[in-house]
Parts: C-alpha cells; sequence; structure tokens
C-alpha cells in the first residue's frame, strides 16, 4: 500500500511526502518537489520490491567497498588459508584506492582505471607489476565482489563481470640442462645449509613445489613404500609423490639423523617451523653460475625430464597435481619424439 501527503516546510515550500507499506518488507519513504516525481518513485520502488530488486539496490548505495573487503577479510579469508597473506594484501590496496566509494559507485570504468594504474605504477622495489599479479589482484577483488552478490546479497550484479583480465604470458618453460643440473647438485652439495641438496633433489625427481617439500612432516613419509603423501596442496586435492632411487636413498639416510620431538622433516632453527633455505639457494646458483632460474623452476625441469622420457601428458599433470592438462601443455613440444613414435607404431601395425 502507498500513500503520498502534501506538507509544507518551515520556508513555506510545498514537498510531497510518499510511504510505502507491503507485508513483509520494511517501510520505505522518501520527499519530492513535484508530485509526478513522487508517484513515479512510488510505482518503481513498489515494483522493485516485488520483483525482489530494491534491497539489494538499497544496500549498494548503503554500504561502501571499504565495508565488503573488511567484511570479507574477517569472515571469508580464514576459511581460505591457502596465500591468504597476499589476498589480504590485494584486497587492502583496491581498499585504499577505492574503499570510500559506495558500491553502487564502483563502476566496470572505475575498476579498468585502477586495473591499469595497477601495471603502471612502480611498487615499493621500484619494479612494475607483470599481468600476472594484475590478475591476482583482480581475482581478489572479484571473489569479494561475488560472496557479496551471491551470499550477502549486497548487489545485483559484480561489475568485475565487464571488466578484462590483462593477458598473461604464456607459461614458463625454463629447465636445467645436463651441465647446469651437475653444476648446481655440485654447488648444493657444497653449500652450508645440511637441507639445501636433499631438498633440490627431492624437487628434482618428484616435482613437488617449494613449500610441499620444506613443509613435509615425517608422518607424511612412507620410506618403506617410498610414498609421499601431501595433504595440503595448491589444488587442495591430496597428492602422493613417488620416491625412488637416489631421493629415496638420502631420505632413508636424513632419517636417521631426525631431531627429537621435532616432526618437520626440515626445521628450521627454532623447530616450529620448516627452514628457509632461500639464501643457502641463491649462493648455490650464483657458484654455479646458472642464471634465469628460479626454485619454482626446479619443477619445471622435473615436467621436462618426464616428458623428454617418453611421459604422456595426462601422466605429467598427475604427477604435478593439475586438474586439467592446460597447465602442462607448455610440455608438449619436449614429447614431440614420444609422439612421433607412437604415430609410427599405429602406423605400421595398421598399414604393415
Amino acid at each position: 500500500m502507498a500513500s503520498i501527503e502534501k506538507r509544507k516546510t518551515k520556508d513555506g515550500k510545498t514537498i510531497y511526502r510518499a510511504k510505502i507499506r507491503l507485508k513483509g518488507f520494511p517501510e520505505q519513504n522518501a520527499s519530492f518537489e513535484r508530485l509526478t516525481d513522487a508517484k513515479r518513485w512510488v510505482q518503481q520502488t513498489e515494483s522493485a520490491i516485488r520483483e525482489g530488486r530494491h534491497f539489494k539496490t538499497t544496500e549498494a548505495k548503503r554500504r561502501t567497498l571499504g565495508e565488503m573487503i573488511d567484511r570479507y577479510i574477517k569472515d571469508i579469508l580464514p576459511s581460505k588459508p591457502k596465500n591468504q597473506k597476499n589476498r589480504s594484501l590485494h584486497l587492502n590496496w583496491w581498499k585504499s584506492e577505492l574503499g570510500k566509494y559506495t558500491l553502487a559507485d564502483i563502476t566496470p570504468p572505475i575498476i579498468c582505471e585502477h586495473r591499469d594504474k595497477l601495471a603502471k605504477v612502480t611498487t615499493t622495489r621500484g619494479t612494475l607489476r607483470s599481468p600476472s599479479t594484475v590478475v591476482r589482484y583482480m581475482a581478489a577483488l572479484s571473489h569479494a565482489f561475488t560472496v557479496a552478490v551471491n551470499e550477502w546479497q549486497w548487489l545485483d550484479n559484480s561489475p568485475m563481470r565487464k571488466v578484462t583480465k590483462p593477458q598473461e604470458p604464456r607459461g614458463r618453460v625454463r629447465f636445467l640442462s645436463d651441465e647446469e643440473r651437475i653444476r648446481l647438485l655440485t654447488a648444493c652439495k657444497e653449500s652450508d645449509s645440511p637441507y639445501l641438496y636433499i631438498t633440490v633433489v627431492l624437487a628434482l625427481s618428484t616435482g613437488g613445489r617449494r613449500m610441499e617439500i620444506l613443509g613435509l612432516h615425517w608422518q607424511d613419509i612412507d620410506l618403506t613404500r617410498g610414498i609421499i603423501t601431501l595433504h595440503e596442496t595448491k589444488n587442495g586435492q591430496r597428492r602422493a609423490l613417488a620416491l625412488t632411487g637416489h631421493a629415496l636413498e638420502l631420505m632413508k639416510t636424513h632419517a636417521k639423523i631426525r631431531r627429537v620431538n621435532c616432526d618437520l622433516v626440515f626445521p628450521g632453527k627454532n623447530q616450529k617451523k620448516p627452514v628457509d633455505v632461500r639464501t643457502p639457494w641463491e649462493n648455490a646458483l650464483k657458484r654455479a653460475e646458472i642464471t634465469d632460474f628460479k626454485w619454482h623452476d626446479l619443477r619445471h625441469s622435473c615436467a621436462s625430464y618426464l616428458a623428454m622420457n617418453g611421459a604422456s601428458l595426462a601422466e605429467i599433470a598427475e604427477i604435478l597435481g593439475h586438474k586439467t592438462l592446460q597447465m602442462v601443455k607448455r610440455y608438449a613440444h619436449l614429447s614431440d619424439s614420444h609422439v612421433s613414435k607412437v604415430v609410427a607404431s599405429m602406423n605400421s601395425k595398421i598399414f604393415g
């Protein structure tokens, strides 16, 4: 039910006070200088309420982007421990830039403007953000908007849906040549760190990520079966790493000198956190005279060696823990000879 009252203000002006009362909904009020505007508002608002659109719009005008980010960090991020620190950092950047805007005022053009700013403004390290980094900033904000739309119903639609992400570069394929591998392993053996050589060998032989290896607990390792079980992985699925050959022998030797009252396989000084091998790793790279190589490239090296030794893309994906083949297609060219043999075998069978 709607009503419009004509009133006089203290300075003698005429205003029209519109009211809408619908069962099951809060009362809505608005004042207008013209009767036609009041009638139009009543008609549009009643329709929006009945169709479930009005209160979302009201929330979008009342809530700010800063409020949305604060609630997301408080209520949603704790349930997503992986990369929580970086995601919080990304969201707080958006808050510092656009936090005072109401959600209704956050439009695709505004987001695009700040997307471009992310890519052009130098960081505290004096470098520009890569397209991949900009995409991660955008992904954090996008998920916050998705939650605000679907769960909190603060908006009807996410403005991120109309914003284009920067084009990310093709996946990096940097792997160690035979000569580089020998030089690196030699340098790691000579390191002051007692854990550098064995962790590098594990990364090369299993394809495990840096923190998957450094964060290992003894309860995750079955030396009898030669299996490492990863309970916490990037894609959220439990994964097994095969321990064989030199890596298995190293782990058996290492198990004989494990620390008492510490379940970490590679503990740091306080035995509560994994060891930090960044400095020993960088020093080993310098001694081995290897450039343009990161720890994660050990994982690429493992995948590349698998491809060159006849493993299929599906097998590589399973070993590395990728849900789809998309991420391992970068290694396809390394298995060309294997594919050629398969095709040749098929042709010889059907054509003789």
